[in-house]
């Protein structure tokens, strides 16, 4: 292993004080999750705050407005949620961001140590959870492929599905006498299929699945007792649609809403109506849609973006929001139609930053929706192209501290929705299978160009970056469109596919082989054309590698084959490593990483 350049980590960005204050405050204010609450104590709530500097978990009595920190962990906490009596909180602990490990159980209160929470049960990846009254249902991953544990009435823990294929859990019937699971026995796990289970003895009731490249989730059964209706998402007309499941009867209802994106939904607490949640354009509205009459009103929210929402007993919908230009926020709209802030943490709030505004652009694939915001000035602009991981997911009008540090930087910032992305359509998200990577660059190129001939980027100052898949995109793109770049700066990427392969965790496994129609094994030529390090010796760009030691979704080693390819060469490149998983949860760490970010970006700009 070669000895890698270590990237600077200036002291400060700026040399204006108030500016270096600013951009320092967006990441530290701060922030809080939407609260979820105990399903039959919903006084007692739960949330995940940066309060003290690192993401933890915190307890919320509603009736005393107490709060508690739970949670106290150097690299922090993310995955907790309550028992239904709000008497235990279970989180999942691992070990320094690995995601490996298992559920522990504390009381809601305080005043005694976490204990594991299902024993019997190995350390592994999680596959779900759902708490009932009497029933747990809990989902582990391992090499071995996917488990799925229920203990009834306090007894041991037992095995009711075990398969090689990945898979998980779903929903917990209220009356806790269904189990839906997810699995993909089929052989695709991007669009898995369904099984229902008696969770009394384990044994199959009913199963759904829609056809090749066609996937169901199940959301959530009916809150009533009694009611066997489970909420399901499906594509079986090209975009995410909602049905309900009758799984006793095994008899479903398509629904029909009249919007133009996808949504998801959620239900009331009487079980009469759904909360639907529809995205289009990278921004989301919130709805009510009445079972009985089909009738759909608006829950009335500002422009931005709605991350999760959720209905309380008295009919409030409370919701987490966002908005490019400002802070995020957690609100609350009342049965009186008034929205007003739910919870806000001490201490001040972040400063505000830039909108973001559309633009579409003519793809090989068809339109391509980029986000795109500027400094002050006359372009045209160094221009950031930030590229989002997933690939399943997008980039939205949401408020980003790390948008805003570039933009403070001088820096023009490009978001490409490219083909793979979600909120399009199943044929844009399905585009990438046999080719990943490389038609998702095909589509970053045509905004390129745009964005070039628009006079908004500086051909000759163009920085291509991203995170995890976004951190592979960027490095396949140093590779295969040099020309178009003059730095790339890649966090967590997939470097050399086949090797990432080989020790990424086999969730991800399944997801690879679903993606490019197969293992390296079976399909070795869509891996190497598909592979960054396949194009290593064409990089003349300058790189930035970001690398998080105990990473197991992008791990260490694959990134070590790539970087040592580079030594070879004698490129120009340089490497940030932090002991952490796939990113921080410590905000003075992220903050040192944009920083990082920022600096190589100025550095090599400024030299040609």
């Amino acid at each position: 292993m070669s000895q890698h350049p270590t990237a600077q980590v200036p002291d400060q960005l700026f040399a204006d004080p108030a500016a270096e204050a600013r951009w320092r405050a967006r990441f530290a204010a701060p922030r809080v999750s939407r609260p979820g609450w105990a399903e039959d104590a919903p006084q007692r709530s739960l949330y995940i705050s940066n309060l003290g500097g690192v993401w933890e978990v915190y307890t919320w009595d509603r009736e005393t407005d107490a709060h508690r920190q739970v949670t106290d962990r150097k690299n922090g906490t993310t995955h907790a949620t309550l028992t239904p009596d709000g008497e235990h909180i279970w989180w999942f602990a691992d070990t320094d961001g690995d995601e490996f490990g298992h559920w522990v159980s504390e009381p809601y209160a305080g005043g005694a140590d976490p204990v594991p929470a299902l024993p019997g049960t190995p350390d592994a990846y999680p596959a779900g959870l759902a708490l009932g009254s009497k029933v747990v249902v809990l989902g582990t991953a391992t090499d071995d492929g996917t488990t799925i544990w229920i203990a009834r009435d306090g007894a041991p823990s037992e095995i009711v599905y075990q398969s090689e294929h990945d898979g998980g859990v779903g929903s917990l019937a209220k009356d806790e006498t269904f189990l839906v699971i997810s699995h993909s026995e089929h052989g695709d796990s991007r669009h898995p299929a369904l099984r229902v289970l008696r969770a009394d003895d384990g044994s199959a009731v009913a199963e759904k699945w829609d056809g090749k490249g066609k996937g169901l989730d199940a959301l959530a059964f009916s809150p009533v007792p009694g009611d066997q209706r489970v909420l399901i998402l499906h594509e079986r007309r090209g975009k995410e649609e909602l049905l309900l499941w009758d799984v006793a009867a095994d008899t479903e209802v398509e629904l029909t809403v009249d919007l133009p994106g996808e949504i998801v939904g959620d239900w009331y607490p009487d079980g009469s109506a759904l909360l639907i949640s529809h995205t289009h354009q990278a921004r989301n509205t919130l709805h009510r849609y009445d079972l009985a009459t089909g009738e759909l009103s608006t829950v009335d929210t500002a422009r931005g973006v709605v991350s999760s929402a959720e209905v309380r007993p008295d009919g409030t919908v409370e919701y987490s929001w966002s908005y490019s230009g400002q802070p995020p926020a957690v609100r609350a709209i009342g049965p009186d139609g008034v929205d007003r802030v739910l919870l806000e943490p001490q201490g001040e709030r972040a400063p505000e930053s830039v909108p973001l505004e559309d633009a579409f652009v003519t793809g090989p694939g068809g339109p391509v929706h980029a986000l795109v915001t500027r400094p002050a000035g006359e372009g045209p602009f160094p221009t950031v192209f930030e590229l989002h991981g997933g690939p399943h997911s997008a980039d939205e009008d949401r408020f980003s501290a790390y948008r805003a540090a570039w933009v403070d930087a001088g820096f023009a910032v490009v978001h490409v929705n490219y083909r793979g992305s979600t909120g399009y359509g199943s044929v844009w998200r399905d585009a990438i299978e046999g080719r990943p990577g490389l038609i998702e660059l095909e589509d970053v190129a045509a905004v390129h160009a745009w964005a070039v001939g628009s006079g908004l980027a500086d051909p000759a100052k163009c920085v291509v970056a991203g995170g995890s898949w976004g951190g592979f995109l960027t490095l396949l793109a140093v590779g295969t469109q040099p020309e178009l770049w003059a730095a790339g700066v890649a966090s967590v990427p997939v470097a050399d596919y086949v090797a990432a392969y080989e020790d990424e965790m086999e969730p991800l496994r399944a997801y690879d082989r679903a993606l490019f129609g197969g293992s390296p094994e079976e399909l070795p030529e869509r891996y190497e054309a598909s592979s960054p390090i396949t194009y290593v010796d064409k990089v003349t760009t300058p790189v930035l590698v970001l690398a998080g030691e105990n990473d197991p979704r992008c791990p260490i080693r694959q990134i070590e084959n790539y970087l040592d390819r580079l030594a070879e060469r004698g490129a120009a490149y340089e490497v940030y490593r932090y002991n952490a998983g796939h990113g921080s949860l410590v905000v003075a760490e992220t903050m040192r990483q944009t920083a990082a970010e920022i600096d190589f970006a100025r550095r090599i700009l400024a030299t040609g």
